[in-house]
């Protein structure tokens, strides 16, 4: 392994690439309406969790794990607590937790959450400051987020508007969600987690995949020449000083859309992810992510290993859950799932991310594109983060079934 080259480079400006964006033209919006492109199609075009729960579960109201990761279940009617048991059996085994389940008193149910949270996003992430809507299933309530508390009021005119009760929404005033673009040396076989280069900017291997197309890697649109579109971005491991440090070319970046579950006056994907075609000269590590020091959250840089992912998550993680990514800026961080499936507005653009994670865990610029996963060595991989806050706290990931609704089936193992 060469040594960490010391070299200055730009750090990367969103802005810039967002000018270049707006030259793309329009794409096509979906043929399906607001609410029919909402309602309960997961990333693979199957329901999601919770809407075959509140299916088979009277009075479901939501599910997720507490903060002692205890599996917790919302039921408006406790007399159902025996059924919501039964129900919910499978899935908290596959998480590996015991089969008990503690049951809160809900105020809502996921149908009523779902019906006003469908109704307000379009309209509340088109509102300055505007940060986040949530179905969040660890409040039992419908969650909005905002920059200040200046956009409250409109918020609440957009709640009154749509006829949606007030005590079932919770808005919270919080940082905006920016994009992370600024572990560092060259590596071969390549493996996600560590820094690549385009043009003048730095982001992170997402992780490696076959494709019907060919070998490749995964990383973020927005770690390209023109956030989407397909425009041949070419990329470099770690650098672009020598020839050998070429590893691939950009070959599939969706368009973002507009209209249909997209927001007014907004273009929208369900993942900040692109496809680059490896060079046929770079040998790369299929399942493998670099392991930056012993334990997470401790800053190291150093590789000390590899995880192997082992599996890939089928929808959006659970609240509560917790999860790790690697990153060329801040190495591993782990922290909890904080939102599940959240339509996120991106600062200081146009662009809504849909059904996207959140995390609280550390973040940097430079880290976009960092592989999202749980466990410790033979690991899920749960997708690859794109934006954080400010502080550094928080970071969003795009879950790995929303990236295959957009770039095709991928084999990650």
């Amino acid at each position: 392994m060469n040594r960490v080259i010391a070299v200055r480079l730009l750090v990367f400006a969103f802005v810039g690439l967002l000018a270049a964006c707006q030259d793309t033209p329009e794409p096509v919006a979906p043929a399906e309406s607001p609410e029919e492109a909402a309602l309960v199609p997961g990333p693979q075009g199957g329901p999601t969790d919770a809407a075959v729960f509140s299916r088979l579960i009277p009075g479901f109201g939501g599910y997720f794990l507490d903060e002692q990761g205890r599996p917790t279940v919302y039921l408006t009617d406790l007399a159902q607590a025996g059924r919501a048991q039964r129900v919910l059996a499978p899935a908290v085994l596959q998480q590996g937790r015991g089969a008990a389940v503690q049951v809160r008193q809900g105020k809502f149910t996921y149908r009523q959450l779902h019906g006003w949270h469908t109704r307000a996003f379009p309209e509340v992430l088109s509102l300055p400051g505007a940060v986040f809507t949530d179905l969040d299933e660890a409040r039992n309530r419908v969650t909005i987020g905002v920059e200040s508390r200046g956009a409250v009021g409109s918020v609440e005119g957009v709640l009154a508007r749509s006829r949606i009760p007030r005590e079932a929404v919770r808005i919270e005033v919080v940082e905006p969600i920016r994009l992370m673009v600024t572990l560092r040396d060259k590596v071969r076989p390549t493996v996600g987690g560590l820094q690549i280069r385009f043009s003048q900017y730095l982001c992170t291997l997402g992780f490696n995949a076959t494709h019907s197309a060919g070998n490749s890697f995964i990383t973020n649109s927005h770690c390209t020449e023109r956030q989407g579109g397909t425009e041949g971005t070419l990329y470099y491991q770690p650098l672009n000083q020598t020839a050998d440090e070429f590893i691939g070319t950009e070959v599939d970046d969706p368009v973002y859309f507009r209209g249909g579950a997209c927001p007014r006056g907004k273009k929208c994907r369900y993942s900040d992810s692109s496809r680059a075609a490896y060079d046929a000269s770079v040998s790369f590590d299929l399942g493998g992510i670099a392991q930056a020091g012993t334990a997470p959250n401790t800053g190291s840089l150093t590789i000390d290993g590899t995880f192997n992912i082992a599996a890939e998550l089928s929808g959006n993680g659970t609240v509560g859950a917790v999860v790790n990514k690697v990153g060329r800026t801040t190495g591993w961080t782990q922290g909890t799932i904080t939102r599940s499936c959240v339509n996120t507005g991106v600062s200081g653009s146009n662009i809504v991310q849909l059904c996207q994670d959140w995390v609280d865990a550390g973040v940097g610029s430079g880290d976009s594109g960092s592989p999202v996963f749980a466990g410790t060595s033979n690991v899920t991989l749960y997708g690859i983060l794109w934006g954080g806050t400010s502080s550094g706290d928080t970071f969003v990931y795009s879950p790995v079934a929303n990236i295959e609704r957009e770039l095709g089936a991928l084999a990650t193992f």
